[in-house]
């Protein structure tokens, strides 16, 4: 069995920026900056040939590269708890349309379609504590004057192994986007 998810790698100007910020939160657990990710879909435990065969629908997409904004500094959880502190994606049509690309790639090699809606975001805390007023607090301070902008050149599926010290991502296959087209 393997762990899978689908994302978008970020560049390292974008990881150093969002790393800067890595501070100054009582309750979080600071991703660290390497593991920064935009994921698309996650899949979850799977077996070989699974992957195989998920690999190979993706390997079919075919959609152009395109600009991603991050734009805000915010958190997901409930009306008592903050569960992740994240940064925001822009959903523009380019990302919309591959993450249901991938979607539908999923679906199509019989994984359960994903109820949840799609929220483009970087993770970049999980709470451990932590009030919604001090992590709210926190959004505020760290406003983005000036969005973190990138080139989405390719997505890439990466396997997911759980350890003591968290999450330890590898890189299983990449698929380039297509230049975008100049007019």
């Amino acid at each position: 069995m393997i762990r899978l998810f689908v994302a978008l790698p970020l560049p390292d100007a974008a990881r150093v920026r969002l790393g800067l910020m890595s501070a100054g939160l009582p309750g979080a657990k600071w991703v660290s900056p390497e593991n920064y990710h935009l994921t698309l879909r996650f899949v979850g435990e799977v077996d070989g040939h699974s992957a195989d065969d998920f690999h190979d629908m993706l390997m079919r997409i075919d959609a152009p590269g395109f600009d991603v904004t991050l734009d805000t500094i915010d958190w997901f959880g409930n009306k008592r708890r903050p569960h992740v502190l994240v940064a925001k994606a822009r959903k523009d049509e380019a990302l919309m349309h591959l993450q249901r690309k991938v979607e539908s790639a999923a679906v199509r090699c019989g994984f359960e379609p994903e109820q949840r809606k799609f929220a483009p975001h970087v993770t970049l805390a999980r709470m451990k504590a932590g009030t919604c007023e001090s992590v709210q607090r926190f959004c505020m301070e760290n406003h983005m004057r000036q969005p973190i902008r990138f080139e989405a050149e390719r997505a890439v599926l990466y396997s997911s192994f759980l350890s003591h010290n968290g999450s330890i991502y590898r890189e299983e296959a990449d698929y380039p986007l297509r230049l975008p087209v100049l007019a």
